[in-house]
This record gives C-alpha cells, structure tokens and sequence, in this order.
C-alpha cells in the first residue's frame, strides 16, 4: 500500500523535503507558530458563530422583549442574532473564545515582528517575508475591526460611524471611497452584508493566501538560526525534525495556548452587546478601539481641528490623525530592510546590543506609540484631574517628542554600558589564563 501511494503521490519525497525540515529550538520561534494557531481557532469560532448569525440591519422584533402589538419592540436582525448567540448555551463563551483569540493573534504578530526587528532576521534574503509580515499584521488589525462591527448594537453603530468619517475624510476621493466600502450613505440597509464579507471572506481569504506565501518563503530560504547554531555547526542548519520531534512540541503548544483561551475566556467578559443596546444616535462617550488601534485615536485626540481647501479637496485633522500619519508609520516600518547596506546573506539571528543604533530606533519607536496610544486616554486624564482642558494637548505633544529621545539616548547609554562590563570580562578572563599559563 505504501508503494502504491509512493509511486502515485511521491510521498517519500514529500517526507525527505519538507517533512524532516529543521526547525530551530529557541523560545522565540514559537511566537510565529502562536499566531498561525490563534488564525486556525479563529477560523473554527468564526465558522460556528456565522451559523447563528444573520448579516442584516433589516428590522426585526425583539423576541426577548417583543414590545405590544401596537408598538412592537422592532431592534436590527444582527443585533438580534447577537442577543441570541449569547442565550445559547456556550454562546457568549464561543464569543468570548473569538474575541481573545483574536487579541492574542494580533499581540503575538507584534511580538514576532519585534524579535524580527531586533534580531536583524529581516535582511537579506528574508526581506520579501518581513513585508509579507507587514501585511499580515495590517489585515488582521482590519479583520478585527470588522469583527467588532457585526454585533451591530450601539458601540458598533458608534465605531461604524467613526471609520466611516475617517474613509470619508480622504481628500478629492473620501466620499465617493466611504459609499463604495460601507455600500452607500451611513446608515445604509448594506452596511451589515457588505461588512459580513469583508470579515468571514475577502479578508480571511487574504490572511490565508498571505500566511502561505509566509511558510513557503520560510521553507525556501530557512529560519535564521540562533546564535549557539553557529558554535555547534556553522552555516549548517540545526535543529529539530517537523515530523518526528517538532509536530509533538507543536501539539503541546496547541493544547497549552487553547488552555489559556479558555482560561482568559471564562474569566474576563468580552463586549457586553446587552449594555450597549441597539443602534441609536445617542453618542457613546469615550468611545475607543482595541488597544493596537489606540495609538491612531491617540493621534486624532491630540491633533488640532484645521482644513486647507486645496483644489476642490479638503485636507483636515481626521484626515491627517487617521490616514495620513498612520500610512508614513506603517511605510517607515515596510522600508525597515531596504535600510540595510549590508550585501552578504544573514544566517544566524543577531544580538541586539551589537547593533545599538538599530536597537535604540526600535525603543524610541515603541515609546512613541506607547505615548500616542496614553493620548487616546487624553478625556480619562482630563477626568482624573491628572491634566487638564488647558495644558493636556501641549502636555502630551511634549511628551510624543521628549519620551522617544529620551528612550533613545538612555539604551544607546546601556548598550555601552553593557558592552564595557563585556570588555572588562574578557579582559580578566585574558588575564586569568595568562596567569594560569604562567
């Protein structure tokens, strides 16, 4: 049977090229395999609650507060079919399991390209994979949004609102750019379908096409390899077989990270659609994205209202907080790799304090959206009296360009003083053997 299958599938061939690939034992590595993991389960909860969900904003009444028969209780079918979810048994819970799945995929994607970063493991020849990278962390971030927009209850209809001003504030093309992807004006009887497509189809659809052409670059080119694979074989690929030894590890760390979902699902809420209630125009107060959008709303909280009047378009703050200076960021970190000069091939990963500069950039650069994303809390600061009305916009631009420096100058310090206690180490262990020699 065997032969047969080989003959017809060349499976052996199969199991010596990719089967036996090597993969590095290091601690790091895994946060990759987390975030493919925490794609699978999303697929799979995605899947069990579209078969209770109906991607509508039609009206329908409300069968757990239907209203009289003169004026019957009359809420969105999504809304609808969210309060329903949640009646279900394990409902909310399936919710809840999508929800931090999704938190958790995105958070290690952002602590993957980090180890990337600092490693240098997106130099030649892996730059292609880093902008790969890049993009997949754009389209998760928009999946999730999309995501929080299905349940259609006030906070939806609240957030909606607010993407759909942010596409509309594009200069010469926001109108017509907003109608094309919200299906019309906001409020439109589309919004909901049109949104449903984008989340369960166009962009799953992209993320798998992406996470493909990731793995199989990965398999071409190989991992980089850690610093103690250059002590043991240099140029040599180390590691552990995908079959026989990795597969196990992997099933282990399935189990483990489903354990922590379930764990962090049982315990903490997620968006409470009952709270909210259905769509209506009384505003939500203090209204804010998840936490890897924040650092954006920060930058919209901050920025003074102002419109040029350029040729027919209209170029404003919303535009320029919410478009324009997230495109300069997210180009800054695509060009990451074209700023290395360095021709040679890079094999192992490298240690971070021997590329201070490189270093440096990167805390200053996580400090700046740490402070851009504190600005989002700019009304919660305000209410605390830790700032206030006068002084919290010229506080927190202060501090957008103070912190960033001073995070700079301080590892450049650091990675110096490292690098002397490493000096003077090999200098007493010079002295020591030559003493022993003598």
């Amino acid at each position: 049977m065997n032969q047969w299958l080989d003959e017809r599938l060349h499976i052996s061939r199969l199991n010596d090229k990719f089967l036996r690939k090597a993969f590095p034992v290091h601690h790091s590595f895994f946060l990759g395999e987390i975030t493919l993991f925490s794609l699978i389960i999303l697929i799979i909860t995605g899947i069990v609650l579209a078969l209770s969900y109906e991607p509508s904003n039609s009206l329908v009444v409300n069968s757990f507060d239907p209203g009289t028969a003169d004026k019957p209780n009359l809420i969105p079918a999504a809304y609808h079919s969210a309060l329903k979810i949640n009646a279900m048994p394990f409902g909310d819970m399936l919710r809840r399991v999508h929800h931090w799945t999704a938190n958790i995929m995105v958070a290690a994607a952002v602590i993957h390209m980090m180890r990337i970063y600092f490693t240098g493991a997106f130099k030649k020849p892996r730059e292609i994979n880093w902008w790969i990278g890049m993009l997949l962390l754009i389209f998760t971030a928009l999946t999730a949004v999309t995501g929080y927009i299905l349940p259609y209850d006030n906070y939806a209809y609240n957030t909606v609102k607010v993407v759909y001003g942010i596409a509309a504030s594009i200069p010469w093309i926001g109108s017509w750019l907003a109608q094309a992807a919200f299906a019309g004006n906001f409020p439109g009887d589309g919004i909901i379908p049109r949104i449903y497509g984008y989340h369960i189809m166009l962009l799953p659809g992209i993320l798998l096409a992406l996470t493909a052409a990731h793995m199989l670059i990965m398999i071409k080119q190989k991992h980089t390899q850690p610093q103690y694979a250059k002590r043991i074989a240099y140029k040599k690929i180390v590691g552990v077989p995908l079959l026989t030894q990795q597969t196990p590890i992997m099933l282990m760390l399935t189990l483990l990270f489903a354990g922590i979902i379930l764990l962090f699902s049982a315990f903490i809420p997620v968006h409470p659609v009952e709270f909210f209630g259905p769509p209506s125009t009384t505003p939500i107060e203090n209204i804010k994205p998840d936490w890897y959008l924040l650092w954006v709303f920060g930058a919209l909280a901050i920025i003074p209202s102002f419109e040029f009047h350029i040729l027919g378009g209209i170029i404003g703050s919303e535009f320029v907080g919410a478009i324009l200076l997230p495109t300069v960021v997210l180009l800054a970190m695509f060009a990451v790799p074209m700023l290395d000069r360095s021709k040679d091939n890079v094999y192992y990963a490298e240690n971070p304090t021997n590329h201070p500069v490189r270093l440096a950039i990167g805390t200053s650069f996580m400090a700046l959206l740490i402070i851009m994303s504190v600005a989002g809390y700019k009304p919660d600061l305000i209410s605390a009296d830790v700032l206030t009305t006068a002084n919290a916009n010229t506080v927190l631009w202060i501090l957008m360009f103070v912190v960033p420096a001073v995070t700079y100058f301080a590892t450049i310090g650091i990675v110096r003083g490292i690098r002397a206690l490493r000096e003077a180490d090999e200098r007493e262990s010079l002295a020591h053997h030559a003493a022993a020699d003598d």
